[in-house]
């Protein structure tokens, strides 16, 4: 598969090379959604990769935090605990939803919908699960956790996104209870479909996908 960028109208697809660091990847979101509040700039769709850290959601429970081994950050978005680092694919989304849905539940599930598709690309079979947020999947006949979703939004712009794992390393995991829900384990695209677990071909599976995402969100429901 090719790395091509999407044909979106009005929507910057960026991906950043490296890792970035979190608290620089906040600030510039937070710069972007300003911008396009303004309407000074383009809405943007981000792709990046993070060194180790450790993130804390609006919900967060200090209890969950078992062994602070990265560094901790709190952060706007919605959810409790989550971990990033090197080998997940985490994707910043900063649109206007003043011109599309202006519905966040309806904003969530397509975002869901749209990691699910992308996964399906690869032979992963994906889906969403009634009362827990994320994108979930059977490793050896046990439900588990294969990407995150945390959003904010603030005055109908949209911030933070979603978190895919593609070859992390899991221990890394083990310093929290993971989104809160410690009987559900987390896997990744590696454990589950090794040659299809590297970032160029995910985000090939995304572009290909992007478009029915952002034409799902510009429907009010």
């Amino acid at each position: 598969m090719t790395n091509a960028a999407p044909r979106l109208a009005d929507i910057e697809w960026r991906i950043e090379p490296g890792l970035t660091a979190y608290a620089d990847s906040l600030a510039a979101m937070e710069t972007r959604a300003e911008a396009v509040r303004a309407g000074t700039a383009r809405d943007l769709i981000w792709l990046v990769e993070h060194p180790p850290v450790y993130t804390a959601g609006t919900s967060a429970d200090p209890v969950e935090l078992i062994d602070p081994r990265f560094p901790v950050i709190a952060t706007g978005r919605g959810g409790r605990y989550t971990y990033h680092g090197p080998g997940q694919r985490v994707g910043y989304l900063v649109l206007d939803l003043g011109k599309r849905c202006r519905d966040v539940r309806h904003y969530v599930h397509a975002l869901e919908a749209w990691v699910i598709a992308a996964l399906a690309m690869l032979d992963v079979e994906a889906f969403a699960a009634e009362g827990r947020v994320g994108i979930w999947t059977l490793d050896q006949g046990r439900e588990a956790k294969i990407g995150a979703i945390g959003v904010r939004v603030r005055r109908w712009v949209t911030l933070h996104g979603f978190a895919v794992n593609i070859d992390p390393d899991l221990e890394h995991f083990g310093g929290i209870v993971p989104c809160g829900l410690p009987d559900y384990p987390v896997t990744s695209l590696a454990r589950l479909r090794p040659a299809q677990a590297d970032f160029a071909t995910f985000d090939t599976a995304l572009a290909a996908t992007a478009a029915r995402f952002v034409e799902s969100i510009s429907r009010f429901p």
